[in-house]
């Protein structure tokens, strides 16, 4: 799934805002831009299809929320993105992960330990 630098823009606005129609967005988002309300529109329409956002009819307008939240939506663009280099039970993403963290401080190394001890909790009790 490739996203847009619009389509970011609008996804980033909708988890700050949880919700909002299209003249919201647009004001929030499209008229510093120089973007017509159109395109934002066209914008929440493309994300709706790819079902990253989910709408609801309240009058005449659509109110749309996202669907996903940025931690998932960034593990799915990380899967896609990788999946085109890595063959099966190749180790390629943990060695990528592992060199792009070479900048982290020790107490973003410490959030990072916690994290993965609660995804392996997650996953002992789904077993």
């Amino acid at each position: 799934m490739q996203l847009g630098d619009l389509e970011k823009l609008v996804l980033q606005f909708l988890w700050s805002e949880k919700e909002a129609d299209a003249k919201r967005v647009h004001a929030g988002v499209g008229a510093a831009r120089g973007n017509s309300l159109n395109t934002i529109q066209t914008t929440l329409d493309r994300l709706f299809k790819k079902d990253l956002l989910s709408r609801t009819k309240q009058g005449h307008a659509h109110f749309y929320t996202a669907k996903v939240d940025r931690e998932s939506l960034i593990a799915t663009l990380i899967t896609d993105v990788t999946a085109d280099f890595i063959e099966d039970g190749e180790h390629s993403l943990i060695a990528a992960f592992a060199s792009s963290s070479a900048n982290l401080d020790d107490a973003q190394f410490d959030e990072l330990e916690k994290l993965i001890e609660a995804q392996r909790k997650l996953r002992s009790r789904q077993a």
